[in-house]
């Protein structure tokens, strides 16, 4: 297989990487390597890959017509998994215009460049943030979509539907992810369990919105790579509109109340959160909850990792990187 993945030094696309070199599979990453947050961050994540020769490295921006074009004219790739995006919900308030440069204008461009080609599979990684405030729990692929509440949430959905109508009128394989609320070691540091490690760690407060009322679906990031990898060879054939399309959720199948979540991290960190209550946070949804059976007939597998097991891995990693 010749694979290209985008946004290799991001959170989930390193970590896949990672499981690829593992099973020792060569393949092409790119990134733009943006400064939304710590390009050390990234740079680091990219050192570990680079050791390996099955891992050839670009810096290249997906939202770059001639730089993709470019790309494919000098690579035969017949798998390209799409994890490159901005990413943070309320980042997309204030900085809207990087959110269609790279979520929809850089996903279009990949889309363009592929269509012409006899690729085995194109993986598009979505959120569950395209749910909206929904509230017909758990959430299957089924549940409205159509009342996002951030602009992060509607470039996904954009994602989503462009993805469609490009399978059905040029016959691709497409498979869409939805990943929810996805956690562990070498994370983006805006992500509240990172944010919430960092400040109890250090004594200081933690703001929590909605005055703790919030559950989420945290899934753990080895269970996130592991369903992709079992999905590569795994191309849709044709949906009731024939289209060579697929859409998942990857969750943990659990919601957790955010409480509780704190709870586990003071106990791993040993220390007392000091909370400041805090009302909605525009843009935030209440509650996340994945129906991810559909997945589990599909791939055989179902994510799984119990919070307090990745919580644990987080913190080992977190305790290393910052002290």
């Amino acid at each position: 297989m010749n694979i290209l993945l985008t946004g290799a030094g991001g959170f989930i696309g390193f970590h896949l990487a990672k499981l690829f070199l593992k099973e020792n599979i060569n393949f092409v990453g790119i990134d733009n390597l943006n400064n939304y947050y710590d390009v050390n961050l990234k740079e680091s994540r990219l050192n570990i890959l680079k050791k390996n020769s099955n891992f050839r490295f670009h810096q290249v921006d997906i939202s770059k017509k001639d730089e993709i074009r470019q790309l494919f004219k000098e690579n035969n790739f017949d798998i390209v998994i799409n994890l490159a995006a901005q990413a943070g919900v309320r980042y997309s308030i204030s900085n809207p215009h990087s959110y269609l440069d790279s979520n929809v204008i850089g996903t279009f461009n990949l889309l363009e460049e592929v269509k012409n080609l006899n690729i085995k599979h194109f993986i598009q990684a979505s959120s569950s943030s395209v749910y909206g405030r929904a509230d017909d729990f758990p959430l299957t692929e089924y549940s409205s979509t159509d009342c996002p509440v951030s602009l992060y949430a509607a470039s996904k959905k954009t994602n989503e539907i462009m993805c469609h109508s490009y399978s059905s009128i040029h016959e691709m394989p497409i498979t869409c992810l939805r990943f929810f609320t996805v956690y562990g070691p070498f994370g983006r540091p805006d992500m509240a369990y990172y944010k919430f490690a960092k400040l109890i760690d250090s004594g200081k407060p933690i703001d929590v919105f909605n005055k703790g009322n919030l559950e989420r679906d945290f899934t753990y990031i080895d269970d996130i790579t592991k369903s992709i990898l079992k999905l590569l060879d795994k191309p849709p054939i044709s949906d009731n509109f024939n289209a060579r399309y697929n859409l998942f959720n990857i969750g943990n199948g659990e919601p957790v109340k955010l409480m509780r979540f704190i709870e586990i991290l003071e106990n791993q960190l040993d220390k007392k959160a000091n909370i400041n209550y805090m009302p909605m946070q525009k843009g935030d949804v209440f509650k996340t909850y994945a129906d991810c059976s559909k997945l589990e007939k599909y791939i055989e597998f179902k994510p799984h990792t119990p919070l307090e097991v990745g919580l644990e891995e987080f913190i080992k990693w977190f305790k290393e990187h910052e002290k």
